[in-house]
């Protein structure tokens, strides 16, 4: 029981920051979206209740742990959790090698100081939004690939891991 679950964290953030706008993304770039399945499929994800409730169902072809302090919320094809400590037992207890935190603001928050890994989409363009990614210092992150895009708007894949 000594093997070490990594634990990542998946995003598109624009250049000020901004991660969503009353529940929705506020950019459309199909590529991203293509990104995010082939880096999350076959993984158990992590997200809280009100992502998954902006999804609107479970994501196929992969675990769905969703963190909700309401002990009556369960809805169908996911897993409810009252904390991340409990989700990330739990994947870990399934034999999990990597366990992708898909947001939102809270739990991004929450898990950060805790992931080895950031799949970073840097969307070039300020945006308007009510829902942040906290700030990356760094100091604490080494882009180790980046791969650029020149769409509408343009948008790079970053992948960072901790230093």
């Amino acid at each position: 029981a000594d093997f070490r679950m990594k634990i990542s964290i998946i995003v598109a953030v624009s250049e000020n920051n901004v991660i969503g706008k009353d529940g929705k993304i506020p950019w459309h770039i199909p590529e991203d979206l293509k990104h995010f399945k082939e880096i999350t499929m076959g993984h158990h994800i992590m997200m809280g209740r009100n992502t998954f409730e902006s999804i609107g169902h479970p994501l196929p072809g992969r675990v769905n742990l969703v963190i909700s302090s309401n002990p009556l919320y369960s809805p169908e094809g996911v897993s409810v959790f009252k904390s991340i400590e409990e989700a990330v037992v739990f994947a870990k207890t399934a034999g999990e090698d990597e366990l992708i935190v898909i947001g939102g603001e809270s739990i991004y928050k929450s898990m950060l100081p805790l992931a080895d890994t950031i799949y970073l989409t840097k969307v070039s363009k300020s945006c308007e939004g009510n829902v942040y990614f906290p700030e990356i210092n760094n100091e604490e992150w080494t882009t180790i690939s980046l791969e650029s895009h020149t769409e509408n708007p343009d948008f790079e894949f970053r992948r960072l891991e901790r230093r």
